[in-house]
């Protein structure tokens, strides 16, 4: 989700929820710690120089059970992370701890944020060697399809 989606989101909304994938809902007493920009610049397996850049929400748990993030409260911030870091419509990443720090990407179900689990993968399928994964076959249907009669030749 891009940065100006979650704007929208927010204009929109009469508060901020966040919850995990498998519906572990993050307390509603959470903090926005840091909202800001994440640069990564790396070489892949295959050799390839990349350069990737996020916006970067980081939740905290604050157990401070008597305050609750207005939609217009993380609008502020965000406004001013636009402003002081010149934050572009970047895709958000949240950070957020639930056992180690993890890193989610984010969505929406129409009623709250959803923290996305992230995979990592490959970025140079054809230089690093592993092999491609092969398709499976029923062998039985090439042999015997349903369309292959006795004395029709296709057997």
């Amino acid at each position: 989700m891009k940065l100006s989606e979650v704007k929208a989101l927010l204009a929109k909304a009469e508060t901020v929820e966040f919850t995990l994938e498998n519906g572990n809902k993050v307390p509603d007493h959470f903090h926005v710690t840091e909202v800001g920009v994440v640069s990564k610049h790396f070489i892949d397996c295959g050799g390839t120089v990349r350069n990737e850049k996020v916006a970067n929400f980081q939740l905290w748990d604050a157990n401070d059970v008597d305050h609750r993030l207005k939609p217009q409260k993380l609008l502020n911030i965000i406004g001013l992370s636009e402003k002081t870091l010149g934050m572009e419509d970047l895709e958000v990443e949240v950070e957020y701890q639930s056992g180690t720090i993890g890193r989610y990407d984010l969505g929406h179900d129409g009623q709250r944020f959803v923290l996305l689990a992230k995979t990592t993968t490959c970025l140079a399928p054809d230089k690093c060697g592993v092999p491609q994964e092969k398709m499976k076959l029923d062998l039985s249907q090439l042999i015997a399809g349903p369309s292959c009669e006795p004395g029709s030749g296709c057997c």
